[in-house]
């Protein structure tokens, strides 16, 4: 499915994570089933649908499973064969991306299938025609996307045992199996308290790839500048303070939970809003800073050591003054561009 010389131009939209890029094309080389391991907000998704681009346009059946017309596996393609009548259809890579998002009252039937009561009535309770197909068949020949895929139960963990290993699922009350293609690619916050246990035998069918946040500042900056809005004007110097306190705080001690990409984005966009309602074309440090409690406040936990002694929001500001301080004495200067910018020279 994945040839080496596809996969050398992949990832056009994932900057930097050279070595997790590696290790996503190699397990893609030879079919393996991967689960991505962050934080939130480092790309995990777009990392999975970039892959799903890779994927050539093929011709299937015009069905629910995606069947090949030369070997198909569902009971309308089958009976269709014999009489040599089935239309096709044409279906992009990105058509065979199919998404399931963890959740604890996921269940097997919304993974699997279940019956549809009203073909039950036309063709029987056992009969395969009134089978309707879960999203793991409607991800054949395709990827199925299982994002924080540890938040569902174990339970469910185990009924997609099969279909890893196998390629194919026994249904319910039915003596036979359907055959499911697909690369599998889940992913997974290890820090998220609220989640399950992956199971050892549903984690032995997976490669684990692990992802972290920007290598560095000028990636992060490359980012912002890729995915975020652009509402008014904001200067190289300040677009390296906003990505360079995030990627500040992601190193502080003091924090148990560290704030993602999309708190840089945020401080980027809400700077730009506040310049606009001040009035403003351009933005200055006091619109950042009038964003950061807002942007960050619920995206960020200290250590139990520290939160009693002091709160996230006062945190947050002694935190940004002090690297407004460091910044000075290094001669970044963000003091005086804000009070040019105050006096009316940002429009």
């Amino acid at each position: 499915m994945f040839t080496a010389e596809l996969l050398k131009t992949s990832f056009p939209g994932i900057l930097g994570q050279e070595a997790v890029k590696k290790q996503v094309s190699s397990a893609l080389m030879t079919e393996r089933h991967i689960i991505i391991v962050g934080p939130p907000g480092i790309g995990k998704t777009t990392l999975a649908k970039n892959i799903a681009k890779l994927l050539p346009a093929i011709t299937v059946n015009d069905c629910d499973f995606n069947c090949d017309p030369k070997a198909p596996l569902c009971p309308r393609c089958i009976h269709a064969a014999h009489s040599g009548r089935h239309a096709t259809k044409k279906i992009s890579g990105e058509q065979r991306f199919i998404r399931i998002q963890g959740s604890p009252d996921l269940t097997a039937e919304d993974l699997l299938g279940d019956i549809d009561p009203i073909k039950a009535l036309k063709f029987g309770p056992l009969s395969l025609e009134a089978f309707n197909p879960g999203k793991i068949f409607r991800a054949n020949n395709g990827v199925l996307f299982f994002d924080e895929v540890n938040r569902c139960p174990e339970k469910l963990q185990n009924s997609l045992l099969q279909v890893l290993e196998e390629k194919k699922a026994t249904l319910g009350s039915y003596e036979v199996d359907i055959s499911a293609n697909f690369i599998f690619i889940g992913t997974m916050n290890p820090e998220d308290s609220s989640t399950e246990r992956i199971s050892d035998v549903f984690g032995d069918r997976f490669d684990f790839i692990y992802m972290g946040y920007p290598e560095s500042v000028e990636i992060e900056k490359a980012i912002i500048l890729a995915k975020g809005k652009k509402l008014a004007e904001v200067s190289d110097k300040l677009l390296t303070l906003i990505a360079a306190f995030i990627h500040d705080l992601r190193d502080d001690a003091n924090l148990q939970k560290k704030p993602s990409v999309r708190a840089s984005l945020g401080l980027y966009e809400r700077s730009q809003s506040n310049a606009l309602l001040s009035g403003r074309k351009k933005v200055n440090l006091e619109d950042i800073e009038e964003a950061v409690i807002s942007v960050l406040c619920h995206r960020i936990e200290l250590k139990p050591s520290i939160k009693y002694l002091q709160t996230t929001s006062a945190f947050i500001k002694t935190s940004f003054q002090k690297f407004i301080e460091a910044a000075g004495e290094k001669k970044f200067d963000f003091g005086r561009e804000a009070s040019s910018s105050q006096k009316g020279d940002g429009l």
